[in-house]
């Protein structure tokens, strides 16, 4: 795909989250901070469940490309958000714009099927023990896997191309801090109604449909908790369900409200805030989320650093 259009403007300069003086060197301190557990957080888990042959299952196996994806979609915007609060002046080319909006959409899509894969993975476990190696065989986990990173690439290559085939005047100074959808939407000089017809949809089903799916597995898990004898194995069904939840309700939750508004409804401020969760907050939540309260994970983290191979 070319990255050439009839685009008048060749670079953008991202306004960001502030233009307060003496809010960007406690923002900047802040998002290091976060990039960096980030950045710290999801190698941890993807060198545990690489070494730890134990781990070496379908939940983890899922997890580990969570895992993977999470520090990649971070490492879209983070570093280009630190160098703007120490710069006066955010430039990002036309190229590097739509590259960064591409590997966005990506990622963000990925996130939104691994997280499907992974309540599907729960939902056989709980719901269809007896089932559940043949469902989750290895040629399974694969399909579930090599499907998310599909549908991602579909729809990364739908909103990037209808991006492309907009015309950019003179207005080239975006109101956000990284090269979002919406945002570029309104610097067009040419008709966006496609555009916006595709992020409806598009959007609509990488949102609407894992959604559903998973608050569905988990609504068939969460009652079959509640009939499960043991009182200990109860706890443990929920502790994982839990974390879970709790991880696909950030994620989905401040990006139904930022993708699934009318564009007048929400002000710029809220959007921004709203983008922080999900492209900021929730890879740096995730691997404490599946690890805190893992004992699987606790086990893999002592023995490895004691020095025990499994």
């Amino acid at each position: 795909m070319s990255l050439v259009n009839d685009s008048f403007v060749t670079e953008f300069i991202l306004v960001g989250l502030t233009d307060n003086p003496v809010l960007q060197l406690p923002l900047f301190f802040l998002f290091l901070a976060m990039y960096m557990v980030t950045v710290m957080g999801n190698l941890a888990l993807i060198a545990l469940i690489g070494l730890n042959s134990h781990l070496h299952t379908p939940m983890y196996s899922f997890l580990f490309n969570l895992s993977f994806i999470d520090l990649c979609y971070s490492s879209v915007f983070t570093p280009k958000i630190l160098i703007h609060f120490l710069s006066r002046k955010n430039i990002i080319s036309y190229q590097g714009c739509m590259a960064q909006l591409f590997f966005f959409c990506f990622f963000a899509i990925s996130e939104c099927y691994m997280l499907t894969s992974m309540a599907y993975d729960r939902y056989v476990a709980i719901c269809n023990p007896l089932l559940y190696n043949m469902a989750m065989s290895p040629k399974g986990c694969c399909n579930l896997i090599f499907g998310s990173y599909l549908m991602a690439f579909s729809g990364a290559m739908a909103h990037t191309g209808c991006m492309l085939r907009l015309t950019f005047c003179d207005a080239n100074t975006i109101n956000h801090y990284f090269c979002d959808i919406l945002p570029l939407l309104q610097l067009s000089c040419t008709s966006t109604h496609v555009n916006k017809l595709v992020v409806f949809i598009v959007g609509g089903i990488d949102i609407f449909v894992p959604s559903v799916t998973i608050f569905t597995s988990y609504g068939f898990v969460l009652c079959s908790i509640l009939h499960i004898s043991s009182t200990a194995g109860r706890s443990k069904a929920f502790r994982t369900c839990s974390s879970h939840i709790l991880a696909v309700s950030l994620f989905f939750g401040s990006g139904s409200f930022m993708y699934l508004q009318p564009s007048s409804v929400q002000s710029v401020d809220e959007g921004k805030i709203f983008s922080v969760f999900y492209t900021n907050v929730v890879p740096m939540m995730n691997p404490l989320i599946y690890s805190i309260r893992n004992k699987d994970i606790k086990l893999a983290l002592r023995e490895t650093l004691r020095g025990t191979k499994f």
